[in-house]
């Protein structure tokens, strides 16, 4: 009898799959493999509320920067110990976002009127896994020589280690940019020195 206004579904960029160097937004097509099917399911089980008449928005965060969970806080000891390097090529694109970034596009989408639909959730400024790797390293004072290669992710996280980890996805947040969104952390070297207090 009281619909909510608005719903917010966390979804994720898993939804693009693996494409390489291709500068995705929210208008890009879905991609192929697990990850892109799971987040088109679950994209598509809000139906019933755009049907209602709710405004639903579904927001395709990329890897969330913090040091308190998730793949940063993960990377951490290793990287401390000297042992950090690039996973497989190491030209693989990573999105990111802050998580003082992720919070405030949540809050964005709540409250502005104008967004439906997909609205990817990353920072302007997507890395390739070495940069990202190499801007850690540099962050934390320490060398980043140790590679891990791609069977070695296959080895500790399976099949799962191509999407998570090999996949490459590049994408932009142009519906947040077009809708006024400011990123307190837009660049990841600025990102990652307010995480880890450097």
């Amino acid at each position: 009898q009281r619909p909510p206004d608005v719903i917010v579904s966390a979804s994720a960029i898993g939804f693009y799959g693996d494409r390489g160097d291709e500068t995705l937004s929210e208008s890009s097509d879905r991609g192929a493999g697990f990850l892109a099917e799971v987040a088109q399911q679950w994209e598509d089980s809000t139906q019933p509320a755009s049907d209602a008449g709710i405004r639903v928005v579904h927001l395709r965060f990329g890897v969330v920067l913090s040091p308190h969970g998730g793949a940063l806080a993960k990377m951490l000891t290793p990287f401390r110990l000297g042992g950090g390097g690039p996973v497989g090529k190491g030209n693989q694109y990573w999105s990111w976002i802050s998580v003082d970034d992720a919070t405030s596009a949540t809050l964005h989408a709540l409250t502005t009127d104008s967004l439906s639909g997909a609205v990817n959730a990353v920072g302007p400024t997507p890395a390739t896994n070495r940069d990202f790797t190499k801007t850690l390293g540099r962050v934390l004072s320490r060398p980043t020589i140790v590679p891990m290669p791609g069977f070695m992710a296959r080895l500790l996280l399976g099949e799962m280690a191509d999407e998570l980890l090999l996949s490459s996805t590049r994408v932009l947040p142009q519906r947040l940019l077009d809708t006024g969104f400011t990123f307190r952390h837009p660049d990841l070297d600025g990102a990652l020195r307010h995480l880890l207090g450097r």
